[in-house]
């Protein structure tokens, strides 16, 4: 089977885009590892699948596979190449759009720069949507806001906040992103007992309270140049901890994102206000593979 795609990247963090809006596409986990493989396929952190309307009032559905063939809920900078593509290749002429991912519906707009703003929706903190098993565990309070300690075995305890952004994160505050054992601590985290459904493992360096440095180990990809939910997930953490104000300059690997929130706002929305993210995205080149 021969298959046409795009490959993407939004601040680095690269991605596979095939078109399914005409014809329904069904790949298997063996040929998605295949198509992410950097030495054999194509390579990218994910491959992103664009479908066509799945009900009246969303304009495409869209559906998310990580490098290892595992499929997940949500990519914020996937989401940003999603709205170049679609633009960039007809399939639209609107500068807003709706996309139903497997568990949300996300409001995506085409800014006259060039960059996307996407409306990431409400962090979702009840433990048990996560999902967190906090059965035993005693967390921190930080500005009435939870740390949970992980104990990874080898003398390692990391003070994760832990929340949703429509996948699971935990966000641990760091002095030196750069020197921070990512490679090492990332997975330890990801797999932890505790996130039944894993998680993606954010490593966050707080430089004033408008500015920080991201890295993320996500799950079933490894570390990535950027990502989006984790810069949300982060920023979201770092607000509800009292160390930064609504609006924060992201600086990942890969590029800079803007995120914004305004749940701690007082007379605002409140917990279930949503989080706003702008940021690039761009095509790299087109191809075909054999699989």
């Amino acid at each position: 089977m021969k298959l046409r795609f795009t490959k993407m990247h939004g601040a680095g963090n690269d991605f596979v885009v095939l078109d399914a809006t005409r014809h329904p596409m069904s790949l298997t986990p063996e040929q998605l590892r295949r198509v992410a493989d950097r030495r054999f396929g194509v390579g990218c952190d994910q491959v992103l699948v664009i479908e066509g309307s799945p009900a009246p009032g969303v304009d495409f559905g869209y559906r998310i596979f990580n490098a290892d063939g595992s499929e997940v809920e949500q990519c914020g900078n996937g989401s940003r190449c999603f709205v170049r593509y679609v633009v960039d290749k007809g399939l639209t002429d609107k500068r807003t759009i709706r996309v139903q991912t497997v568990n949300a519906l996300l409001e995506l707009r085409l800014q006259d720069d060039g960059r996307v703003t996407v409306d990431m929706g409400a962090p979702v903190f009840a433990l048990e949507d996560i999902p967190f098993d906090a059965a035993g565990a005693t967390p921190r309070l930080e500005n009435g806001f939870e740390l949970w300690p992980l104990e990874l075995g080898d003398g390692i305890t990391a003070d994760v906040a832990v929340l949703s952004m429509g996948n699971p994160h935990a966000v641990q505050r760091v002095q030196d992103v750069d020197h921070a054992p990512v490679g090492i601590v990332g997975p330890l985290v990801e797999a932890h007992e505790r996130f039944p459904r894993k998680v993606n493992a954010g490593f966050l360096q707080v430089l004033s309270r408008s500015e920080v440095k991201l890295r993320v180990f996500e799950r079933g990809s490894g570390e990535t140049l950027a990502c989006g939910t984790g810069a949300c997930a982060a920023v979201v953490a770092g607000i509800r901890l009292g160390w930064l104000d609504p609006v924060v300059e992201v600086h990942a690997r890969g590029g800079d994102l803007r995120i914004e929130w305004t749940g701690m706002v007082p007379g605002g929305e409140g917990l279930g206000a949503h989080v706003y993210m702008t940021g690039p995205a761009q095509t790299v080149f087109e191809g075909e593979i054999e699989l």
